[in-house]
């Protein structure tokens, strides 16, 4: 389905020609070649406020981006994830608190990394098990492989995770191959973006007996009416793909070198469903999950969370109170400011005065790889999102930016 206007921006507390500004900064991103095309949507009172979207979906072809336009969402699946896991806590299938190896054995006896090369890494046992709340943190202690900052990235990459979850397995043995290596930290001790909520979608296919594909489309996306989204994209709907994109050394957007592989490959359902990264989705369906967020668990009558567990999601849970920037190993476009904790599945900040982008305390949100982005602000009764395709996200400003431009639109 495609997405509308459906309030006059004035009703709820909006100028409109201030939104309008907007449209006009990020309008010249595409017209200098730094983003191919992007759709923004920005809704207030549970209505669509704004909804814009310029340049190309396919720039080679010259197809625009639609409203209906489908986009990688990468990490923005995270979020989706969580859901399902709290979703089955809600139903006493887990407790926050229970070791990771409940579920999938290989985790138990679980070592650190110490010192030493990729090639002879000096290890010691884990001081404390990893729980189920350490992979929601990502205080785990797990990796990505595309960090290049730490020796056990190196072993990711020699495991043959070079490009995200390994193409010979499945999300079972994607677990137990990461088990194997070791932590870069005693889980609940430090903060690094990692695979952890690849291990909580196969969590949730164990304790649910269903692949990831399905409990997602049983349980979240058909109740709330989330028809585009999925692991996959249907053949019938290949035109409105959009392609990806990476920057190039001075920042302009170039045709992904490995579009063709990754074209090919959306349309089939892949052998590890990476609840970190693996979805597709449409401006609709992502802002109907936002509402649902918004309203604390339902939309249109469709409950998948308790209010109190959005509630409890959406407050910081690192170790102590600390922020991202105090706690965390690596930096990244979704985690570079002060003042902002991680709850469980969210960003969450906890002082706008520190990071220095107008926002509000109790905000939470997320973004992807390809420079997706959306939060959730239940102070102003708001939630925006951000759909382009180009790698990394930390190329432009855009979300430090686009914050800015959606507060000073505010006018009540």
């Amino acid at each position: 389905m495609s997405v509308e206007i459906e309030v006059d921006p004035g009703e709820v507390g909006f100028d409109a020609a201030r939104l309008r500004r907007i449209d006009r900064h990020f309008a010249q991103y595409v017209d200098t070649g730094k983003l191919p095309g992007w759709l923004v949507l920005v809704a207030r009172r549970g209505k669509i406020a704004h909804l814009a979207a310029h340049g190309m979906r396919d720039v080679e072809s010259g197809a625009p981006v639609c409203p209906d336009t489908l986009f990688r969402i990468f990490s923005m699946t995270k979020p989706i994830t969580s859901t399902a896991i709290m979703m089955l806590h809600e139903e006493g299938a887990l407790e926050l608190t229970d070791p990771v190896s409940d579920f999938i054995p290989s985790f138990v006896d679980m070592r650190v990394y110490t010192s030493g090369s990729a090639s002879a890494p000096q290890t010691r046992p884990a001081g404390e098990e990893m729980r189920i709340w350490h992979l929601l943190t990502h205080t785990s202690g797990l990796t990505y492989d595309f960090h290049h900052l730490h020796p056990v990235d190196e072993l990711y990459r020699r495991a043959g995770f070079g490009n995200g979850l390994g193409a010979r397995l499945d999300l079972a043995g994607c677990c137990d191959a990461w088990a194997s290596l070791p932590l870069l930290f005693d889980p609940g001790t430090a903060w690094n973006y990692s695979v952890a909520t690849d291990v909580l979608g196969r969590i949730v296919e164990v304790i649910s007996g269903q692949t990831l594909d399905e409990f997602f489309r049983t349980r979240i996306f058909e109740p709330l009416g989330m028809a585009d989204t999925g692991f996959a994209v249907a053949r019938e709907d290949a035109d409105r793909l959009a392609t990806l994109y990476i920057a190039d050394p001075q920042g302009l957007a170039r045709r992904h070198p490995k579009h063709d592989e990754a074209h090919a490959a959306a349309f089939e359902l892949p052998k590890a469903l990476s609840g970190g990264g693996g979805l597709f989705s449409s401006a609709y369906d992502y802002h109907r999950f936002t509402q649902m967020l918004l309203r604390r668990g339902e939309l249109d009558g469709a409950r998948l969370l308790g209010s109190r567990t959005v509630d409890y999601m959406t407050r910081n849970h690192l170790p102590g109170g600390a922020d991202l920037e105090s706690l965390a190993l690596n930096s990244f476009s979704e985690a570079r400011n002060a003042g902002k904790g991680f709850g469980l599945g969210f960003s969450v900040v906890q002082d706008p005065a520190a990071g220095k982008v107008i926002s509000s305390a109790g905000e939470y949100a997320w973004g992807g790889v390809a420079s997706t982005a959306f939060w959730v602000d239940p102070a102003e009764d708001l939630t925006v999102l951000f759909l382009t395709q180009l790698m990394p996200s930390s190329t432009h400003p855009i979300r430090s930016q686009l914050h800015q431009l959606v507060y000073q639109a505010l006018v009540d």
